[in-house]
């Protein structure tokens, strides 16, 4: 009976030795998660506030990119001579919203002052302030009165293809209601009104300084002039220079005024917010 009561006992104790070894290796593990997780939330909380410190969650770089308006493509210079480089606008900082002055006086009379309108064209607005500021303008010839009733301005060369070592985009170039004939829907507003100032390039979508005044309506079944601002005072200045008589100039169209017409001086005054009804026409932003 003893022999029995002994194995008994030994068994007892090694099955009791066996539960307090699954506890203690329970409690082990228990404590090897924990010291993991405590681990983890410290490591993470030192990457964050590393992060933070370094600026990972400023607004500042969306605002940095929102900031960024217009892109100033280049141009060689050097492969055309008719090319002249005044630098570059700014890329940052630049208004869009409200208009800018845009005075001209010519040798033809003045001054013709227009609205150069920033919400549909910053970059346009920009690049003409740019170029006014380093008296780009000055004592140069509007070449041409073209067959769309516009006058033509802002080439120093006279050539058609100068302007200055950069070009940008088209912005805002109308876009005209359907028509099932391909013309100009009857009834619409002209997409170029007598008094639009829009940009013209060579070719179209390389906007640099020449622009276009339109002393008559012109309607295109297609647009592609990039509406800029409207003329506010001086339109009977711009008509009277559209009725000058033409010659050829040189390459066999009958566009170039026959009498030189200079502008003296081109000036654009500081943005204002508050924008007055120019009666532009209404336009889409294009990119080009």
């Amino acid at each position: 009976m003893a022999s029995s009561r002994d194995r008994q006992r030994k068994l007892a104790r090694a099955k009791l030795d066996r539960q307090l070894a699954r506890r203690a290796a329970a409690a082990r593990r228990r404590r090897q998660i924990l010291a993991g997780v405590g681990a983890a939330v410290v490591l993470a909380l030192i990457v964050v506030g590393s992060a933070w410190a370094l600026g990972a969650f400023d607004s500042e770089p969306e605002k940095k990119a929102a900031e960024d308006v217009c892109v100033w493509t280049p141009q060689d210079a050097g492969a055309n001579t008719n090319l002249k480089d005044v630098g570059t606008p700014a890329t940052t900082g630049l208004p869009t919203s409200g208009t800018r002055a845009m005075t001209i006086t010519t040798n033809q009379g003045g001054p013709i002052t227009a609205e150069l309108d920033l919400a549909s064209a910053p970059c346009a607005g920009a690049s003409i302030a740019h170029l006014a500021g380093k008296s780009f303008y000055d004592n140069t010839k509007c070449h041409e009165i073209t067959t769309e009733g516009a006058l033509r301005c802002g080439d120093p060369s006279g050539s058609g293809i100068g302007g200055p070592a950069y070009s940008f985009y088209d912005e805002n170039v109308p876009t005209p209601a359907p028509s099932a004939s391909g013309k100009p829907a009857a009834g619409q507003p002209p997409a170029y009104p007598k008094g639009t100032v829009a940009m013209i390039a060579n070719p179209p979508g390389s906007n640099g300084s020449q622009f276009l005044v339109f002393f008559k309506d012109f309607n295109p079944a297609k647009p592609v002039y990039p509406v800029i601002g409207k003329v506010t005072a001086g339109l009977d200045v711009v008509e009277k220079i559209g009725a000058l008589p033409t010659v050829d100039n040189g390459s066999g169209a009958k566009v170039k005024p026959k009498t030189d017409v200079v502008i003296q001086s081109l000036t654009v005054g500081e943005p204002t917010t508050a924008r007055a009804a120019t009666g532009a026409p209404t336009a889409s932003p294009s990119a080009g």
